[in-house]
């Protein structure tokens, strides 16, 4: 197929200028997060801080209590959220793809109809369930309801529909049970989509703002993203800290994109044949 003349170079320069604009921001968060209050607050759209420090960092690491506390909350409920879904919406992906089951295309329709109701929605629900559980103030309460996620169900059986049928026949033939098959089989073989679900999951939870929001009450127990919201005060905001915060905020998920970067490609291609 014939492109026009210049398409490309107008696409290059599209996606080029996309991208400066996308990362000035997070260029002059980065940047504040070593300047101090009295430079961020002065304006100025400078790069590069006039006044270098460190003490942002030294400050909410060493000084304010509770940052520990915050940061460890976060990552306990991200990776718990984060390993729960990769497994249980395999599985329920991989039973409505492979398994016959009664009223198996009514879940398939339920979970559907979940994928079309807002989030905000169930908000309030959730909280009345979460009190009456005595949930609230708990790490249950921020991982259970969190554990599956229908959009993600939904992936995972689109791709298991494009799952080789023969694996599984030389499994069965091989005396292998379905959960043996889909541990030492099936698993291994889908780490693309794995990853892939990985990354967002992760980073949906590592970011969730809303939920903790509503649940949570006691400062001990806030995530990081809810921790930060403490350094914005009434009459002022501490800006430096919040940068600073922020970039702590920010780093594992750029880790864990890094680390997984490789199989997300892989699960945007991936066919269902061999790799």
């Amino acid at each position: 197929m014939k492109h026009l003349p210049g398409t490309k170079t107008f696409i290059y320069t599209a996606l080029v200028l996309y991208s400066v604009i996308t990362f000035l921001p997070f260029a002059w968060a980065l940047s504040a997060s070593f300047k101090p209050l009295s430079e961020i607050i002065s304006g100025g759209m400078n790069f590069i801080p006039k006044q270098f420090t460190l003490d942002n960092y030294r400050t909410i690491f060493f000084q304010e209590p509770l940052f520990g506390r915050w940061l460890f909350n976060s990552i306990l409920v991200a990776i718990c959220i984060t390993a729960f879904n990769l497994l249980f919406n395999s599985m329920a992906g991989y039973a409505l793809a492979r398994i016959n089951f009664m009223g198996k295309q009514l879940w398939f329709f339920l979970i559907l109809a979940v994928l079309m109701v807002p989030s905000q929605i169930t908000l309030i629900p959730s909280y009345l369930i979460l009190k009456n559980f005595g949930w609230l103030n708990s790490y249950q309460g921020l991982i259970i309801p969190n554990i599956v996620n229908a959009t993600f169900i939904f992936m995972m059986r689109q791709f298991f529909l494009n799952f080789p049928k023969e694996l599984e026949e030389a499994a069965t033939l091989d005396g292998l049970s379905r959960g043996e098959m889909f541990v030492s089989i099936v698993l291994p073989l889908a780490k693309p989509a794995l990853a892939a679900q990985a990354i967002f999951i992760f980073m949906g939870a590592w970011n969730n703002f809303l939920m903790p929001l509503v649940i949570l009450s006691d400062p001990d127990m806030f995530t990081l993203p809810l921790g930060l919201n403490s350094f914005k005060g009434q009459y002022i905001s501490y800006w430096n800290y919040i940068m600073a915060a922020s970039m702590v905020l920010t780093l594992p998920a750029l880790l864990i994109y890094a680390f997984f970067n490789r199989y997300f490609i892989k699960g945007v291609t991936f066919t269902g044949g061999k790799e």
